[in-house]
């Protein structure tokens, strides 16, 4: 049998939400994986029709959850569209390439500082991308600690792709303070190295 509601709420950093039937009576939990695959990202507001389970603490879930419309109170569409980049990520890969290019221009580092920018920011963005992946399928996550590691070793151009295009750890405050601090302290470190600023003078 199948029922009617409404999207109430959805923590897309979580991967779930909380559907308010039509016909009354108390919220449904409803899991990211119980909507239809290649739609995007459930927002609020979707009208939607579902089946019901029960879990194994009693509770009512919903599955095979179907999106009937849109509510007339959404103009937008149905699903989340791809968001725009945040001007301070443009801002800041872009600088820091200009700054990157100086350095090698001016003072020649080792190649093998651009080789580990590469590495490590191709190990972060699949960090990231199996971090948003284990979030949504309610599996183990990596740490918060391990994400900033990986970004203060020079990983964090690669951080920064994949939060952008994966929308994943953005709205978290205290994550994003801690996560441009590492990026401060690894530009910083990378000039002091790569440039006569490093360097013991007699």
């Amino acid at each position: 049998m199948r029922f009617e509601g409404y999207l109430k709420t959805w923590n897309d950093e979580r991967g779930f939400g909380f559907i308010e039937p039509l016909a009354g009576g108390q919220e449904i939990f409803v899991h990211v994986k119980a909507f239809p695959g290649g739609v995007g990202r459930p927002v609020p507001s979707l009208k939607l029709t579902f089946e019901l389970e029960m879990t194994s603490d009693g509770k009512k879930k919903a599955k095979n959850v179907r999106l009937l419309r849109a509510s007339r109170a959404t103009t937008g569409p149905a699903f989340t569209p791809i968001k725009k980049w945040s001007k301070f990520s443009i801002f800041a890969l872009c600088s820091f390439g200009l700054l990157f290019l100086v350095v090698n221009l001016v003072w020649h580092p080792s190649a093998l500082f651009a080789i580990g920018y590469v590495m490590a920011s191709l190990i972060c963005f699949l960090l990231y991308i199996h971090d948003k992946n284990a979030a949504e399928a309610g599996e183990w996550r990596i740490s918060e600690g391990a994400l900033l590691v990986a970004g203060l070793v020079g990983g964090w151009p690669g951080a920064v792709v994949a939060q952008q295009l994966l929308r994943h750890k953005t709205r978290k405050v205290s994550f994003q303070v801690a996560f441009w601090v590492t990026v401060l302290i690894n530009i910083v470190s990378v000039i002091w190295m790569t440039t006569p600023l490093g360097q013991v003078r007699n």
